[in-house]
């Protein structure tokens, strides 16, 4: 054959001297400590894959620690972790970090050999350690971790690599992840996931295209230094498509073959027919081992093809040779591996095996890795084999295997992924049952629960209710208890309260309540919640109660924690008294002695928000932070309520004025940052870019996709929608539009109506907002003596007040009940608002308007400082058209000292225009805009300039019509101006408004 120079060669790289720079420029951040991640993408043969060669080899020499791992296509089959196993494995063989690994035990989990499996929650210890094992080597080296085909990813590998984008951020760790954009289908796994990376400050895609033809002449030129013919080199630019690897294929076909008129006259019909071509050309036993090689995958180790191929020893070796030689395979790792150079390559090679050859070999595999040393680590590639090779007895085996050792490294969506392949073969499998040791539905009921792990709730629903269809009266009872309590907490995730209500009903009724089970302890525990949620409070009651006594004579820790939680949301006295405050910390005792951290996690939460419910802010903030440093320590800082205890945390930072620590941590998840957007607005910061990002999706859309696998991350979007919705009502408000507030009032609403419950507590914040901005319309109105419009707006006041009383009756009543554990209650804040919205109300007829701000002003003395002093604001307008000048005068010094600390802006302006206003001591000093105008002439002026008449700008201004008409007077003449409407413009020429 004729020797054709390839991409593995010392041949410079060709036209990607920007993208190697660009991921210079990020190899150059991470060493100096701003952790940086490029997801790379490309279509197949682009040249991704020498980028990367190019980039590490530069990282080295710049002291850099390089790590290689590998995604696999092996069809269906997940291999869990597969990329980050090798990482791991590439960083503990260097024997350069054992002191690392030595302090971070979990993460041999994933290296070869294996280590203690992982129950539910231990899997986020396992994602934690990988992260603390990264960093503490890059604090050392900088560290460049390398994941190539990431198209290929398993559901785990995704999960983990988003967690650890997540995370990093001062580290010395760079992550560039490669990617085919051309196979990435509409409904491709990875596509979600890139949507969720690109969003994270960290991360970077590049996209590297087709080279321009210039370059690929260069890259010829290059591989093929003598003489080639121009026609010849044009014909492979122009049919390579900018595509290096087809042009190198391209190019050894025309060398190989110089005579062959196809070469110089087309193409052959494809690209693997011209990858064919090339098999062809190696002798009998490269041919083999290639063909051989290629079911195995991209990669295949050494001693697996040696003995899959079957050939002698010097046959193997030559074959080998003649394979490399000919830039097809490559030695891999420390060459006890090989891969094909290109995937293209092995796709090809697999592609032309004849369907019986495929099946045969496949079968060799298969027999091959059951005798492997660790046949747990290999289950799923004999899966794989087994099911390609029509084995399915041995496939059922194979894969209920490959579940256990996924189950064991923490991946539930591979084994989700596998228990699903049992149960599509299980009717071929004439003796499937015997095989397994039970049923299918215990399969069922098994693959559910990784369902619900996994985040799919409505996956999990479908499962479940597939193994309550499947049994029958002559089923276990306990069994189907469990079935129908399962169902009963999956149908809660999806909002089917009703249903689940039901399901847990028949799960207790199947279990007597003596002698006390297990399984009747766990069904009323679910059933607490079920009927809770129904509003059947004395069934959850009765549930609740039982089940705790049954807890208590087993001896289930656990469950006793979670049952008096359940039983306190229920209770007349609830968690933000000091008797809940003494149930929650016996309940937490209990759910540390029981070494279950995640009912452990729910017991701090509700401590956590029972001090914030009941206005001890500084207790709330303690809670949470006690709750966050335990879940990092047990690896669950990304489980459902670390994350929403950093929403308390920023809910009371917030009402306690601490809003520079509230803001100073943006690296949250999305709902928890939207809180951050009241103070940007309160600050007088435009959050317009950040609404149109949280608000791109409609309330009827955030519902269907609430019923989606990622529906975790549908509900902060919801969430985010929530805490975003006062700030985009405020900064309306503060603009004077309210038209656009009311609009936000309802946008917001609607998602509370459409997608949550109508009656949601924070309707009742969301009410008194929009009051805000309609009572200062109103206002507006009556000054231009706009019936029309004063009648509008009393109209719009009238539908707010009402909304906010009904929801607080509705709750008072009982008739509300709200899930466990939400984040809102009948407590100060929702009594405080309901006052504010009445203030707010009463505004449109100044009817006993001081004595509602005064009310709302101590309703806010829980410990809302921004809210004390707006209500401050308020009353100070009261008392001054009630003619208590002394005392509004105090509040104006009260509210703009604390609008001051907390950089209020629009608040303390607000303060100084009333004071101006009313001439009151608290104004200060005269205004030094300029010496031509007094501050006063300046009021009048800004009122004159909006078309306002003398009478509207003594009623706004708190001065007689003549007052007004004399102050008018001064300033035409000061100003030279012959009409208000060249006065206006003069004003705005000089820059006076």
């Amino acid at each position: 054959m004729v020797d054709v120079p390839r991409w593995g060669s010392d041949i410079p790289i060709v036209g990607r001297a920007t993208e190697v720079a660009r991921l210079m420029s990020a190899l150059e951040r991470a060493a100096a400590g701003e952790a940086t991640a490029v997801l790379l993408a490309g279509d197949a043969g682009v040249g991704k894959t020498r980028v990367l060669r190019e980039v590490t080899e530069k990282a080295r020499n710049h002291e850099f620690v390089v790590a290689y791992g590998y995604c696999m296509d092996v069809g269906e089959v997940g291999m869990p972790y597969l990329p980050f196993s090798d990482l791991l494995n590439s960083l503990a063989d260097s024997g350069d970090h054992d002191d690392v690994f030595a302090e971070h035990q979990v993460v041999r989990r994933l290296l070869r050999g294996g280590g203690p499996g992982l129950d539910q929650t231990s899997r986020l210890q396992l994602f934690d350690a990988v992260i603390a094992l990264c960093a503490a080597i890059s604090r050392k080296r900088p560290l460049l971790l390398v994941i190539e085909d990431l198209h290929w990813a398993d559901q785990s590998t995704r999960e983990l690599l988003r967690f650890l984008l997540s995370r990093i951020r001062d580290e010395h760790i760079a992550v560039v992840a490669s990617y085919r954009s051309d196979d990435l289908h509409r409904r491709h796994p990875l596509r979600a996931t890139l949507g969720e990376l690109v969003r994270l400050p960290a991360v970077e895609r590049m996209q590297l295209d087709p080279l321009p033809d210039p370059s690929v002449s260069r890259l010829i030129r290059a591989l093929q230094p003598h003489t080639m013919p121009a026609p010849v080199v044009r014909r492979i630019v122009q049919q390579s498509e900018g595509n290096p690897f087809y042009a190198e294929e391209l190019l050894a076909a025309a060398l190989e073959r110089p005579d062959d008129a196809s070469i110089h006259n087309g193409l052959p019909s494809a690209l693997a027919d011209l990858l064919v071509t090339r098999f062809e050309q190696l002798t009998p036993e490269g041919q083999q081992v290639i063909r051989v090689a290629s079911v195995a995958g991209r990669r295949v180790e050494h001693s697996l093809l040696r003995d899959a191929v079957s050939l002698p020893t010097d046959q193997l070796d030559a074959g080998l040779r003649d394979a490399i030689g000919n830039y097809i395979l490559e030695p891999a790792g420390d060459g006890q591996a090989y891969t094909f150079r290109h995937a293209l390559l092995q796709e090809a090679s697999y592609g032309d095996l004849l369907p019986g050859e495929r099946a045969r070999v496949h079968a060799v595999y298969a027999e091959l890795l059951s005798a492997d040393a660790d046949p747990a680590r290999s289950a799923a590639a004999r899966a794989h084999h087994y099911l390609a090779s029509h084995d399915l007895p041995d496939a059922l085996t194979a894969s209920l295997e490959a579940a256990d050792h996924a189950a064991h490294v923490g991946a539930p969506g591979e084994v989700l992924h596998h228990l699903e392949t049992v149960l599509e073969i299980w009717s071929a499998v004439p003796d499937a049952e015997a095989r397994v040791g039970h049923s299918d539905i215990v399969v069922l009921l098994r693959a559910s629960n990784a369902a619900t792990e996994c985040g799919d709730a409505n996956r999990a629903v479908a499962l479940t209710r597939a193994a309550l269809d499947k049994a029958t009266a002559a089923t276990d009872a306990d069994l189907t208890a469990q079935i129908r309590y399962t169902l009963a907490k999956n149908l809660v995730q999806v909002d089917r309260d009703q249903a689940a209500y039901e399901q847990s009903k028949a799960a207790l009724e199947l279990i007597p309540a003596t002698p006390p089970s297990a399984t009747r302890v766990w069904a009323a525990a679910t059933h607490v919640l079920t009927a809770h949620y129904v509003g059947a409070e004395q069934e959850a009651l009765k549930a609740g109660q039982e089940g705790l006594r049954a807890a208590e004579s087993l001896g289930i820790l656990d469950a006793q924690s979670d049952l008096i939680v359940s039983l306190l949301c229920l209770a007349p006295v609830g968690r933000d008294t000091d008797d809940g405050l003494a149930q929650l910390t016996y309940a937490l005792e209990l759910a540390r002695r029981s070494g279950n951290v995640a009912v452990e996690l729910r017991t701090i939460f509700n401590l956590a928000i029972g001090r914030y419910e009941g206005g001890d802010m500084e207790s709330a903030l303690l809670w949470t932070a006690a709750g966050i440093v335990r879940a990092h320590e047990t690896g669950m800082s990304a489980s459902p309520y670390p994350t929403q205890m950093l929403l308390i945390q920023s809910l009371a930072q917030h009402v306690s004025g601490d809003w520079d620590a509230m803001c100073a941590e943006r690296d949250q998840p999305l709902h928890v940052r939207a809180l951050g957007l009241q103070v940007d607005v309160a600050r007088g910061v435009s959050i317009d870019d950040e609404l149109a990002r949280i608000f791109s999706t409609t309330p009827a859309e955030l519902l269907q996709q609430a019923q989606s696998p990622n529906a975790r991350t549908v509900l902060w979007s919801i969430d985010a929608a929530i805490n975003a919705g006062p700030a985009a009502i405020d900064q309306a408000t503060w603009a004077a539009d309210a038209v656009a507030a009311i609009e936000w009032y309802e946008r917001i609403k609607a998602v509370l109506d459409v997608v949550l419950r109508p009656n949601y507590l924070v309707g009742v914040r969301l009410s008194a907002l929009a009051l805000t901005a309609a009572a200062d319309q109103f206002e507006r109105e009556r000054i231009m003596d706009n019936a029309a419009g004063m009648k509008r707006w009393r109209a719009t006041a009238d539908k707010l007040i009402e909304s906010a009383r009904q929801t607080m009756r509705h709750h008072l009543s009982g008739a509300s009940s709200p899930h466990l554990d939400g984040a809102y209650a009948v407590g100060p804040e929702a009594r405080a608002w309901v006052a504010r919205a009445d203030a707010e109300y009463s505004r449109l007829d100044a009817v006993d308007s001081v004595s509602s701000w005064r009310h709302a002003l101590e309703s806010f003395d829980y410990g809302d400082v921004y809210e004390r002093a707006r209500c401050e604001w308020r009353l100070a307008e009261a008392l001054i058209a009630a003619g208590e000048r002394h005392e509004a005068d105090q509040h104006i010094k009260s509210a703009r000292e604390t609008a001051q600390r907390l950089n209020a802006r629009p608040l303390v302006s607000a303060l100084d225009a009333i004071a101006r206003r009313a001439r009151l001591r608290s104004a200060g000093a005269a205004d030094t805009r300029d010496s031509l105008l007094t501050a006063r002439e300046h009021d009048v002026l800004s009122l004159l300039a909006k078309g306002r008449t003398n009478r509207q700008i003594g009623k706004e201004l708190f001065i007689s019509d003549k007052t007004a008409s004399v102050h008018v007077s001064k300033i035409l003449a000061k100003l030279g101006a012959a009409s208000r409407t060249e006065a206006a413009a003069i004003a705005r020429q000089r820059g006076y408004l």
